[in-house]
């Protein structure tokens, strides 16, 4: 038994935020239908790159989040559309969307409407602001929440606020919005009462900007960009080796005083000024005593000889390209790279960070091609037939 074995999931999502979650609802077991308007997809479909078989193509980038999933469509624009989902409802456990606030009330099939149909359900909303607020109705994409969440603000070199070099608002979006579909299935379980799970990449990319919310309530700072520093902890960054770029993380004590000790100036560790962290910690003090110290260290060795040395002692990593992460022992002794294949093309994407002893996920299942399930779902929960079918699709119901 899987985790989540037996789980329905109807998924009425698309690009990240809304498929990674379901995706992972998927990996734990759940079965999962991802549910797409015929005539307006999953655009991330056209994605590049493609796994090309023959004269059939799919983007990586689509295949990277809705692995594991089944596929049907339906315009939910059609009357006769929401009549069939709501009859899906009755036999799902949970469903998952990410429209725009209101986009599903407009459809006639909202949480209010659908709570009746199955007060079980568990109805997961992810958005770009949540459910309520001045600015629920505004579209979003994963900048708006780096944007609005000060996210943005704190990263990049001084005087230059960077956007993050990934989805990061998404991201975070999809773990909340697994954890709280999860919570909530787990008391719908318990109690057989459902609810609303609404979570917002807004909220979810203030959630990611660590100290600068009490930096500026408590510390009375606005916290700015640090470039590859740390607000407050030091030396906690990016350093130059000979061949490359190397993280260094020894501001405690004890890591200082091993790598004084492996480079040989063990005498640093009596020296008045830099002799306690918080001392280390100070802006001026560091600049001028301890940066030019690690930067002459560092500068003597290429990153896989600090890393043989030193790696196992402190915090230290190599600053990996993608094709060395591709080459990494520990990721690949985790199993973080799964072999993906669409028919004769192949590829590796990246599997789940979860470990479960017991029942552990399973990442091997295809992203579907659009609408291929249809009639085996159609016929499994609605009954019906292939000639229904074909009088739906004509209709533009599917």
């Amino acid at each position: 038994m899987k985790p989540l074995e037996g789980v329905t999931v109807l998924d009425l999502t698309r690009v990240v935020a809304g498929p990674y979650c379901t995706m992972i609802l998927a990996d734990l077991g759940a079965r999962v239908i991802k549910i797409e308007n015929p005539s307006d997809p999953d655009y991330t479909r056209d994605f590049e790159p493609f796994l090309v078989d023959g004269d059939r193509k799919q983007s990586g980038f689509f295949a990277q989040y809705n692995r594991n999933k089944e596929a049907i469509t339906l315009n939910l624009k059609a009357p006769e559309a929401k009549e069939m989902l709501k009859e899906m409802v009755k036999k799902a456990d949970i469903l998952v969307e990410n429209y725009r606030a209101g986009i599903m009330d407009k459809l006639g099939v909202g949480y209010s409407v659908l709570k009746e149909v199955n007060p079980k359900l568990v109805y997961t909303a992810i958005s770009g602001f949540g459910q309520g607020g001045p600015y629920s109705p505004w579209p979003a994409y994963d900048n708006s929440g780096q944007a609005l969440s000060g996210l943005w603000s704190i990263n990049g070199m001084p005087g230059q606020p960077t956007r993050m070099g990934t989805i990061i608002g998404d991201l975070a979006a999809t773990f909340f919005g697994t954890i709280g579909t999860l919570a909530a299935y787990i008391h719908a379980k318990d109690t057989g009462e459902g609810q609303m799970v609404d979570v917002a990449q807004l909220d979810s990319s203030l959630a990611l900007t660590e100290a600068a919310v009490v930096n500026y309530t408590i510390g009375g700072q606005v916290q700015q960009p640090l470039g590859n520093d740390h607000p407050t902890c030091r030396p906690y960054g990016m350093f130059k080796a000979k061949d490359g770029y190397i993280y260094f993380g020894g501001y405690t004590d004890r890591f200082w005083k091993t790598t004084c000790e492996f480079f040989g100036e063990p005498e640093l560790l009596e020296d008045p000024e830099i002799d306690t962290m918080p001392k280390r910690f100070n802006m001026e003090t560091y600049n001028r005593r301890v940066l030019p110290k690690i930067n002459e260290w560092f500068s003597r060795y290429t990153c896989q000889e600090l890393q043989d040395a030193l790696a196992a002692k402190v915090p230290l990593a190599p600053i990996h390209s993608m094709d060395q992460v591709l080459e990494d022992p520990q990721l690949n002794f985790r199993n973080m790279f799964i072999d993906y294949a669409y028919g004769s093309a192949t590829g590796k994407m990246f599997g789940t960070p979860i470990k479960l002893s017991a029942t552990p996920c399973d990442t091997s299942g295809p992203a579907p091609d659009m609408g291929q399930d249809n009639e085996k779902i159609y016929d499994e929960f609605l009954g019906y037939s292939a000639e229904k079918l074909a009088e739906l699709s004509e209709k533009g119901v599917l």
